[in-house]
């Protein structure tokens, strides 16, 4: 598997480079294909919860799936409720804990018997601050447009966001430590990547090509592997078992865009549905994969 993400990661730094030079990827727009790659190539990485619900509600001695599944809907609703009620309290919630989970899957050829929780969050905390860094102005822009404005907090000046940006690569170069050749370059290249990506780029494509690209296939392809271990015999069997969440997922973000749309513009829409949205996702995902993940312990 790590040759595999080796590989992997050394396709995306060339695909960072390459689109990093194509000068209208810099402006904004684009976002009704970010949205599509979102919803395709984006969210199926947890397409397969279903398979981990059944294993999970076994730990716990349930027979019926339907448990599962009411369980995880309650979660994304409340987190959407929540998020209406209290949009700042959720978004920053949600930026934390969106970090230590890209921190973490990202590295998932790590030992995982180590405790690096914290060190996690320290990497996977360059996905944040790194578009505020370079494109402060649109990316706080995207945030007011989720009723987050952060503008006159102290926590986004330059020099603090300069600092998460170098303990991730310090949290990286720990990661390293006693690890091979592929495994130091791996890390170097997704931290490279990621920085050409958001000083090039704007923010959504980065954001973008970041999460389909790097977070989701990487993730998708540990799914995949543990499937089959001839990866070519793994991916239909993957995109099989995918599919149907992957599309009902599609289904609700139409059907919320629709609706939302009655009440603002399209780009608000989308944005909003976006980032929301993944919020509603993410949060049943993490606490999933943290069950199963102690249970198998």
């Amino acid at each position: 598997m790590t040759k595999i993400n080796f590989y992997h990661s050394l396709i995306f730094f060339n695909l960072c480079i390459s689109i990093a030079g194509i000068e209208y990827l810099r402006e904004g727009g684009f976002l009704i294909i970010c949205l599509f790659l979102i919803l395709t190539i984006g969210i199926s990485h947890g397409s397969l919860d279903h398979i981990k619900g059944k294993k999970l509600i076994k730990y716990f001695g349930y027979k019926s799936i339907s448990i599962f599944y009411l369980g995880y809907i309650f979660i994304g609703i409340a987190t959407i409720t929540i998020w209406l009620i209290f949009p700042k309290f959720l978004l920053f919630l949600f930026l934390v804990i969106a970090a230590f989970h890209f921190g973490k899957e990202d590295s998932e050829f790590i030992d995982k018997k180590k405790n690096f929780e914290h060190i996690y969050f320290l990497k996977g905390s360059l996905i944040i601050t790194s578009p505020l860094f370079f494109h402060k102005e649109e990316t706080l822009t995207i945030f007011e447009t989720l009723n987050f404005n952060i503008s006159n907090s102290f926590m986004i000046t330059n020099e603090i966001l300069l600092i998460f940006i170098l303990l991730s690569l310090i949290s990286g170069i720990y990661l390293s430590l006693n690890k091979n050749i592929e495994e130091k370059s791996l890390l170097l290249m997704d931290y490279l990547s990621i920085l050409i990506l958001n000083y090039f780029l704007n923010p959504i494509i980065a954001f973008t090509v970041y999460f389909c690209f790097l977070h989701s296939i990487r993730h998708s392809i540990s799914l995949i592997y543990e499937i089959n271990k001839n990866l070519r015999r793994g991916l239909p069997i993957f995109i099989k078992k995918a599919l149907p969440l992957t599309i009902l997922t599609i289904i609700g973000y139409i059907f919320s865009i629709l609706i939302l749309n009655n009440y603002n513009e399209l780009d608000e829409t989308i944005y909003r549905v976006i980032f929301i949205g993944l919020a509603s996702l993410t949060f049943p995902h993490i606490l999933l994969e943290y069950l199963v993940e102690k249970n198998e312990q």
